[in-house]
């Protein structure tokens, strides 16, 4: 069995790096708080993870049914 770790890394990675930009755009949008947050999620929530290095290795994992798509 092969480790996770770089795997779960990389998503973290990923997912730090769309929320903080997302947050940041909205807020140069003029977003409040609320509104900044909502758009990190948004991110988060259309965030394609299929492309991070180490996800080939997972392709044969079963579908979770999550729309990752951007």
């Amino acid at each position: 069995m092969t480790d996770p770790t770089p795997l779960a890394e990389a998503v973290r990675k990923a997912c730090i790096e769309a929320a903080l930009a997302a947050y940041e755009d909205a807020g140069i949008s003029g977003l409040c708080a609320e509104g900044r947050w909502e758009a990190a999620i948004g991110a988060l929530q259309s965030l394609d993870l299929r492309h991070l290095p180490g996800a080939e290795a997972s392709a044969g994992a079963p579908d979770s049914g999550a729309n990752v798509t951007a």
